[in-house]
């Protein structure tokens, strides 16, 4: 994915200033959105079983009991500490995914299956992660993009705070 953004980076700077690539649409946004909610339920599925499966092992082992608690699922959900250590980590799992893939690739899975690449607002690099921070926290799940039919930049809410634009890439031969 480094490797693809270099490669579109590349094109980028190919182009002279007075080509700019055209920002991205509300339908475009909401399709990757589609994509990379099927890709985050898929692993937090994935890391909520690693948990469900040690928490098994270590009560096979009798290391641990559940005491009162019905099962695995009552523990996490119902504990006075656990459930918000296990809320956390779930978190934590979703926020590393955007995180990760807008700062070092600048597109998610989803954003490369629409050809939808993050950059800086001011010099067209990838963002920061505290860039990537204020966007996820200000996306209000995808609804901040609402804003983008009304924006003459087509920005959503998360790009005006985060200082980003999504832009639309050309296709790649």
């Amino acid at each position: 994915m480094l490797l693809q953004f270099r490669e579109y980076k590349r094109c980028l700077d190919m182009m002279s200033n007075s080509i700019s690539l055209p920002p991205a649409g509300l339908l475009r946004r909401f399709g990757a959105l589609i994509y990379d909610a099927l890709i985050i339920i898929a692993l937090e599925m994935m890391a909520a079983g690693v948990v469900v499966a040690i928490l098994e092992a270590l009560v096979a082992l009798n290391v641990m009991s559940y005491g009162s608690y019905a099962d695995v699922s009552d523990f996490l959900t119902r504990h006075p500490i656990w459930s918000y250590v296990y809320t956390f980590y779930l978190a934590a799992v979703w926020v590393y995914f955007f995180v990760f893939f807008w700062t070092r690739a600048g597109q998610t899975l989803g954003m490369r299956a629409w050809r939808l690449l993050i950059i800086n607002e001011q010099d067209g690099n990838s963002i920061s992660a505290t860039q990537a921070l204020i966007r996820l926290f200000t996306s209000g799940f995808g609804l901040a993009n609402l804003t983008v039919p009304f924006d003459q930049q087509k920005r959503g809410f998360q790009d005006i705070w985060a200082k980003t634009k999504v832009v639309v890439l050309p296709k790649v031969n």
